[in-house]
């Protein structure tokens, strides 16, 4: 064992419909890029991956096209996602190694066989050695620090670009989850949809992304915050600057944080009463981009009268438990899915 872990680099994927992060045994995250590439619409050659890629995004001519190879925390355009992988694991694996890396990707816990098989094909053919699969919201929970392996349970929340994971774990095993594909990208698209029903203004994906970050909350704000944004006048076809509060920009997220808080009650009420005692002591955990979103946590409070902590670095949550795993193999077999070549 000790041998071959001189020949081989393991590494971590967090492979998010958002960002990628890549986790390198004993260097921790040396990645964190988006999961965008853009391609040569005639002859498919990628021409950029990762931030390269994303900058691209809504500003690319007829003949490149910037692909988001991941939706809703899944694989939906197979050949462009094992690109991706292939060329994240080229970049953090420097060397020519004697081995191909062992592999620990994170994926949502309502993944289907199908789209396990997916991932899997891509990080084999992408250059994985052995490919083992790890539940995010069991990923983001050992990131966090929470100890997984004892009976008492532990809530985690972890709302990523394209899915929302709600999970009570205990005993190195999710009790119960609720995997909903509604996270920061519906966030976004709310923001556009409400701006172009309202203001008759159109915006880009990067516009809406950075409405949300700037101005964007789910409870109301101590103070009010504002931001000139610029779009297309749909009526008259010219650009266009408005005003925007973030008052507004609640109203435009109000019913899609109501889907994930909803989420959320359900899962509270299938949570077997032993459990529940232990998350009204410990508190329910929030990981991932969307508990960034300014009082989301006091949103939740409001609605569950439970405490809720958003985790350290949130974003990093499930890199690093990916890491951890890595590094503490062993013990932490019982939490992975080895995945087979049928």
């Amino acid at each position: 064992m000790g041998f071959f872990n001189l020949l081989s680099n393991d590494i971590g994927i967090d492979l998010g419909t958002a960002n990628t992060l890549v986790y390198v045994r004993n260097q921790g995250i040396v990645l964190n890029e988006p999961s965008v590439v853009a391609i040569e619409k005639s002859t498919g050659k990628v021409l950029a991956i990762g931030s390269a890629g994303k900058e691209m995004t809504g500003r690319t001519p007829g003949s490149i096209a910037a692909i988001r190879p991941l939706k809703n925390g899944v694989i939906a355009d197979f050949a462009i996602a094992e690109k991706l992988i292939a060329d994240f694991i080229r970049r953090v694996v420097k060397t020519k190694l004697l081995m191909k890396p062992r592999v620990v990707i994170s994926v949502p816990s309502g993944i289907t066989e199908v789209e396990k098989r997916a991932v899997r094909d891509s990080a084999e053919n992408a250059g994985a050695r052995e490919v083992y699969l790890l539940q995010e919201p069991m990923a983001a929970a050992i990131g966090v620090g929470l100890p997984v392996e004892q009976p008492s349970g532990s809530m985690i929340i972890d709302i990523g670009g394209g899915t929302s994971e709600i999970a009570v774990i205990a005993l190195n095993g999710i009790v119960n989850d609720t995997s909903i594909r509604v996270a920061g990208d519906e966030l976004s698209d709310a923001i556009i949809m409400y701006l172009k029903k309202n203001y008759n203004l159109l915006i880009g994906e990067l516009t809406a992304e950075e409405i949300k970050i700037q101005i964007g909350s789910a409870f109301p704000l101590d103070k009010e915050l504002s931001l000139d944004i610029r779009g297309r006048d749909l009526v008259a076809g010219v650009p266009k600057t408005l005003k925007l509060s973030s008052v507004q920009v609640r109203e435009a997220l109000s019913e899609t944080i109501d889907i994930i808080v909803e989420a959320v009650r359900q899962a509270l009420e299938r949570t077997p009463p032993k459990l529940a005692s232990d998350i009204l002591e410990r508190g329910i955990i929030l990981t991932g981009g969307g508990a960034l979103l300014r009082g989301f946590d006091r949103r939740l409070r409001q609605e569950t009268n439970l405490p809720v902590n958003v985790a350290e670095e949130p974003l990093l949550c499930v890199a690093r438990g990916t890491g951890k795993v890595l590094e503490d193999f062993p013990n932490y077999v019982q939490v992975l899915e080895k995945s087979h070549r049928d």
